[in-house]
């Protein structure tokens, strides 16, 4: 039995492997329609969530299985005082693979210890998201066509932002891969991601606090919001809340086959206005987020083939 806790779990041939069946998916979901019939999906979400829950939900749905699970702490027993460990045995019970999210890091490894069902970590604190950064891959190789020889910006919250940490650790397996870490200074991205991911590895990046003077190097400018809710002033949270706004204004500045990207939801990050711009490709990030999942629960479940 696999879980999926890190996006390092897998190897770049098991990734390809993912991808591919996430394509195979989208070009002939029908065909999918009842590869999980008779299975089940917790959804243990600790934590907020509207897009990856449902994004979940509507994985296993597709796949002709069906969902239980909560949505909030204070809705589940753990507002009783039940610990993870507990809550996941009892889960196993009932389903055949679970999602977790939870405000903790750490808190979908500690269950995944316990589990007699594949877990998958959909996102534990500041520290990883990595059924996100599968989305990541397949919006950009199926956009992009390809994973390699790519320049990315990251901007906005790099220091809290799941999202980022899991997107840098998988793309640094790809060759001629070169970042650029847009933030203000109180939101760079941690010194562990910074030393031990991108210097070990010899990875090219730079950090800078200006987006405009970067726009027109990037072939994917990944946006982030500021995350209130990982913030313990709120003072500091206003400060710095709109660090940075796309607009159309600094989308003349980019290439023209750039693509923006945000794991979403956003706030004020991204004008409305650049919605229709055809680089805007964050809401069929949504739509292919989807897919990946499908691709991620069938391989869990060994139902791949």
């Amino acid at each position: 039995m696999r879980h999926f806790l890190n996006p390092m779990d897998f190897s770049v041939e098991e990734w390809d492997k993912l991808l591919d069946l996430a394509e195979a998916i989208k070009n002939d979901p029908q065909k999918y329609a009842h590869v999980c019939d008779g299975k089940k999906i917790a959804t243990l979400f600790y934590e907020a969530s509207t897009r990856t829950r449902l994004s979940f939900e509507a994985a296993m749905l597709n796949l002709g299985g069906s969902v239980l699970g909560f949505h909030s702490a204070e809705s589940s027993s753990v507002s009783k005082g039940e610990s993870v460990s507990d809550t996941i045995r009892v889960i196993s019970c009932f389903a055949d693979i679970c999602a977790m999210r939870h405000p903790k890091e750490g808190a979908p490894m500690v269950a995944a210890a316990k589990s007699s069902i594949p877990v998958i970590n959909a996102g534990d604190g500041g520290h990883q998201h990595p059924s996100q950064t599968l989305t990541d891959l397949f919006t950009i190789r199926s956009l992009m066509g390809r994973l390699e020889n790519l320049t990315i910006g990251l901007c906005g919250d790099l220091k809290f932002g799941r999202t980022v940490h899991s997107l840098i650790n998988a793309l640094t397996r790809y060759a001629g891969i070169r970042f650029v870490l847009i933030s203000p200074e109180a939101l760079r991205v941690p010194s562990y991601i910074r030393d031990e991911v991108l210097e070990q590895k010899n990875i090219p990046y730079k950090e800078v606090e200006n987006l405009d003077s970067v726009m027109p190097e990037l072939d994917i400018l990944y946006m982030t919001r500021i995350q209130k809710e990982r913030f313990f002033n709120e003072e500091e949270y206003i400060r710095l809340k709109d660090s940075y706004i796309l607009d159309a204004a600094k989308m003349k500045l980019a290439k023209k086959d750039m693509l923006v990207l945000h794991p979403l939801p956003r706030v004020n990050e991204i004008a409305v206005e650049v919605d229709d711009d055809p680089r805007a490709a964050y809401f069929k990030q949504v739509q292919y987020g989807m897919y990946a999942r499908m691709a991620l629960i069938m391989t869990l479940l060994g139902l791949e083939e």
